[in-house]
Parts: structure tokens; C-alpha cells; sequence
């Protein structure tokens, strides 16, 4: 027997329209996931987070990576990871490093294996995170204790590390695809020199 439901439209209330059917229940996971991506503006230039899009699969994310955050800039390469692969530290402050601040929780997710790791520094509160290179460890909490060796002069407000098996890569071959992207520095309000034509529009004006 079907059940009989009211529309949330008032439009279709208005008519009179009897609505019925079976109500199922949600699957546990009924959006999508959300990856997190990384681009390169230029050779030789460091990966950088660009943001989050959230969709069905990895190659739909690198598609959605690739429309929203390489339209403005140039891009040379991209990297996505799905969001909850991506661990990270507690973050900080100008006066204290993100590596003195890593607990107990990171020995939950050791791997026991020898992997590869990415790592990213967030320099600047505002800022993204930056990728620093690459360290090998046998996991998580590990790879953390390598990073800080490796990299723990610089400037690291929060501390990302993902393995680096979990990451997809922009293949080399690939390259072409971002040769129909122009830098667009239009779209940026510097590019429209306001404030030279306003001191320009009060020179002409103080001269009358």
C-alpha cells in the first residue's frame, strides 16, 4: 500500500494533487565526497592548495579542479586527494611551530609500512598550504618526525601530509590541456589601474 504525502510546493497543494508513494531511506553517503586541489602556476614553481570541490570520483574531480581554480591563472599541473586522506597538524600561530604542537592522535593511523609522503607548510595565516617535497617514512606520525627533520626550519603554521600513493597526479603527457589557458589578469581589479586614472582625473583637475 502506497502512502499518500503532502508536496512541500503550495502550487501543486493548491490543485488538489494527491502524491503518493514509498519513502526509502538515505544511503549513508548521499552527496558527494570532497577532494582537496593542489595546482602549480609554473615550471619549477611549488604545488600550492587551490581549494575543494566535491564530486562523484577522482578524474570528475580533476575536471572540477581544472574548471574552477585554473580559469584565472595559468596552470601547469594539478594534483587531487580525497579530503580524508589528508592528515594535518594542530595549527598555530606566528610564534610557535605547527611540529611542536603534534600529539598522540597521529599514532592511530600508522600505516607499519615504508611509503612515500607529500608535505605542506601553511607559511601565512591567509595563505594556502605549500608543498615542501617529499619524505619516506613507515607512516603517518613518522612521516611527520621525518618532515620536521627535513623541513622544520622553515615557516609552518599548520603542517598537511598525504601519502603520496593517494594523491592523483596531472600526467606529463597531459600537458596540453592547459596551453588554452591564458593568464587573465583582466579579471583581477588591479588590472584596471583605478587608482592611476583617479590621481590622473585630480591632476587634470587642480589644473583648472
Amino acid at each position: 500500500m502506497n502512502d499518500v504525502f503532502q508536496s512541500l510546493d503550495p502550487r501543486i497543494n493548491r490543485l488538489g494533487v494527491t502524491v503518493e508513494g514509498h519513502l526509502e531511506a538515505k544511503s549513508s553517503l548521499d552527496q558527494f565526497e570532497t577532494y582537496e586541489v593542489f595546482f602549480q602556476m609554473k615550471e619549477g614553481k611549488p604545488y600550492e592548495h587551490a581549494g575543494i570541490v566535491h564530486a562523484p570520483n577522482e578524474d570528475m574531480a580533476f575536471l572540477f579542479g581544472k574548471e574552477q581554480f585554473s580559469r584565472r591563472y595559468t596552470c601547469t599541473g594539478m594534483w587531487i586527494v580525497k579530503t580524508h586522506q589528508v592528515i594535518t597538524s594542530p595549527i598555530t600561530d606566528h610564534e610557535q611551530s605547527a611540529y611542536d604542537l603534534l600529539d598522540h592522535r597521529l599514532a592511530e593511523t600508522e600505516l607499519n609500512e615504508l611509503s612515500h609522503f607529500e608535505v605542506f607548510h601553511l607559511k601565512k595565516r591567509g595563505r594556502q598550504q605549500v608543498h615542501m617535497g617529499r619524505v619516506q617514512a613507515k607512516g603517518y606520525h613518522d612521516a611527520f618526525k621525518q618532515a620536521s627533520e627535513h623541513f622544520g626550519t622553515e615557516p609552518a603554521l599548520q603542517v598537511w601530509v598525504i601519502r603520496s600513493q593517494d594523491l592523483l597526479f596531472s600526467d606529463e603527457a597531459d600537458k596540453d590541456i592547459w596551453f588554452t589557458l591564458p593568464e587573465k589578469k583582466y579579471r583581477d581589479a588591479i588590472a584596471y589601474k583605478s587608482s592611476d586614472k583617479i590621481n590622473a582625473y585630480k591632476e587634470r583637475t587642480a589644473k583648472q
